[in-house]
């Protein structure tokens, strides 16, 4: 199985649970601002290992949730 392939499940499984509540998630705003006070930093110097790996972790969530979204939109597409 590939790497994509298990995101789709693993968002499809999200968005199978409440499509209504999959459309309206949002992170937290603590977790918002690291994220642009990351990007920033990251625009404007060098991040450190750490910053570059957590970075990393917020972008594949990220991905997975706006992917998790997509199937929730599709899912209330077709009930109605």
């Amino acid at each position: 199985m590939e790497v994509l392939e298990s995101y789709n499940i693993v968002a499809d499984y999200i968005a199978s649970m409440s499509p209504e509540k999959t459309v309206k998630l949002k992170a937290p705003a603590a977790m918002q601002k690291r994220l642009e006070k990351l990007i920033a930093k990251e625009k404007t110097t060098v991040l450190t290992k750490e910053e570059k790996d957590e970075l990393d972790h917020y972008i594949v969530l990220e991905r997975l949730i706006r992917l998790a979204k997509a199937n929730a939109f599709l899912r209330l597409k077709q009930v109605a």
